[in-house]
């Protein structure tokens, strides 16, 4: 039996909130991780870029004012961003569904389509 979906979710988001209704209209069983509620340890993140495929700068929300006025311009190292974004996990782009060890961005809400058919 394939595992629940695991949701990485930030209420304030209206594209997170978007893939919650998304989920709930196609019948799919989710559990939700708020991310601001739950924060992700640093271990949590790795394994979560791990399953993106992706670096962690692939998954840092440039546009959030916390990153502009304290992070951008910065060179930090993959480690040092982790735990930027283990102790500020507003500036994590979401929502990420991770289903069965993989996991994807869910925005556009397409790459959700495309994941889990």
């Amino acid at each position: 039996m394939p595992e629940k979906i695991k949701v990485l979710h930030n209420n304030t988001c209206s594209k997170s909130r978007a893939i919650l209704e998304f989920l709930d209209e196609n019948g799919l069983e989710f559990e939700i991780v708020d991310i601001l509620q739950n924060e992700l340890t640093e271990q949590d993140l790795k394994e979560v870029l791990k399953m993106l495929k992706v670096s962690v700068h692939d998954i840092i929300r440039k546009n959030e004012p916390l990153f502009k006025e304290n992070f951008a311009g910065k060179e930090l190292s993959e480690d040092e961003w982790i735990k930027v974004l283990s102790e500020n996990p507003e500036l994590i782009q979401r929502p990420i569904l991770i289903k069965d060890s993989e996991a994807v961005l869910a925005r556009p809400i397409e790459n959700a389509r495309i994941f889990l058919k």
